[in-house]
């Protein structure tokens, strides 16, 4: 007979998640996490699927009925959004001001759309005037895409403004709120977007891999007039409908991942116990405390006007002469302190400090700003401070 080896529990290091995300998991969601799985179609899953609703309507602060989780991260959400909305031929203004923009743009030409962009300055919020001129040379546009905050840049964009122009030309509104969504104050209904997608690993400090989304009226009216069916089963609205649906009589769709939806359920009832505008404050307090250290340190923020820059996710300039990679590998290796890298153009130029959910937390910046002045101690002053 073999001899059987006895495998432990792999077990990983801990960190301090202040990247861009994941944020840390708070222990009461770890603890949802870890309860025995059941059923997808078992009474008590269904009836938490129905809290789940209810929770996703308070943070989203909206009256949307087809309000749910879908089973994917962030760009499965945003691709629920878009094959439901866009058929080919249609045209879409998207405004792109990041790496997120750009792959909504992706995303929307790879579906046959006629894709309008606008471009901003990366680290600058979407332009409402370019919309408007933009709607204004295209009066046939159908529906109008932007990221509420850019997790490339840490730029937050006027939600409200942009829906505002866009509905007064007659389009739909698809909105980004992955890093937005209990991080920065969102109105789904008061500022009249219409399809809004999400994460779980961001400001909700949940797993990642589920995907909050929410579908306006108008909206709907729309996918129930599509005269093509949707392109994917899986993302098809209307068959997830009746898997989410209240009225009683769920139908099989797939098989939902349990227990992440344990994990949701217990973040959104964490943000509902702490209340939206506070959690808000919360990521606006402590970020300004991230900030000022930042600035002491000599280092200088991607955003420069407070009011333009997210709470959640701070976009740091890294110094001439430094290499960012070599400094987020000592925080990691030697502190255990997890911190983000810049994506596309500003790759090897910027660091991503991210403050989300439970990571939002002052001891949080207290280590990190201690670490990385340990860091950058050891490089030369010069190069520290230059420009």
């Amino acid at each position: 007979m073999e001899n059987v080896i006895d495998l432990p529990v792999r077990t990983l290091p801990v960190r301090t998640l202040l990247g861009p995300g994941p944020s840390e998991i708070d222990p009461r969601v770890l603890q949802a996490l870890a309860q025995p799985a059941i059923g997808h179609m078992d009474p008590a899953f269904v009836g938490l699927m129905d809290e789940v609703k209810d929770l996703l309507r308070y943070a989203f602060q909206t009256s949307n009925r087809l309000s749910f989780p879908v089973s994917g991260p962030g760009s499965a959400g945003m691709e629920t959004c878009f094959i439901n909305l866009l058929e080919s031929g249609d045209k879409i203004v998207v405004a792109q001001n990041g790496v997120f923009g750009q792959r909504m743009a992706d995303m929307a030409s790879r579906l046959g759309a006629q894709v309008i962009t606008i471009d901003d300055e990366w680290g600058q919020p979407v332009d409402p005037g370019k919309l408007e001129d933009a709607l204004t040379a295209n009066p046939d546009t159908k529906v109008v895409a932007f990221v509420h905050a850019e997790t490339s840049t840490g730029a937050l964009s006027d939600a409200r403004v942009l829906a505002d122009i866009a509905r007064r030309h007659g389009c739909l509104v698809v909105a980004d709120t992955v890093t937005s969504l209990a991080g920065s104050p969102l109105y789904i209904d008061d500022w009249g977007l219409d399809a809004v997608y999400s994460g779980g690993q961001k400001c909700l400090s949940s797993v990642a891999g589920i995907a909050p989304i929410t579908i306006g009226d108008r909206a709907l009216k729309k996918i129930n007039q599509r005269q093509t069916p949707v392109s994917t089963w899986f993302h098809d609205l209307g068959l997830i409908d009746g898997y989410w649906s209240e009225s009683g009589q769920r139908s099989y769709h797939h098989t939902a991942p349990v227990n992440s939806i344990f994990a949701l359920a217990e973040s959104l009832r964490l943000v509902k116990q702490e209340g939206l505008e506070h959690a808000w404050a919360r990521h606006c307090q402590i970020s300004e405390q991230l900030v000022a250290g930042l600035e002491r340190l000599g280092l200088e923020m991607m955003v420069d006007d407070a009011s333009l820059r997210l709470s959640q996710l701070s976009v740091v300039k890294v110094p001439e002469g430094i290499d960012e990679a070599a400094v987020r590998t000592q925080l990691l290796d030697e502190e255990d302190i997890e911190i983000g890298a810049g994506l596309g153009p500003l790759a090897g130029k910027v660091w991503r400090i991210g403050l989300m959910g439970y990571s939002c937390r002052t001891e949080n910046v207290d280590r990190l700003l201690s670490a990385l002045e340990g860091v950058l101690g050891d490089l030369p002053k010069a190069s520290v401070c230059s420009r």
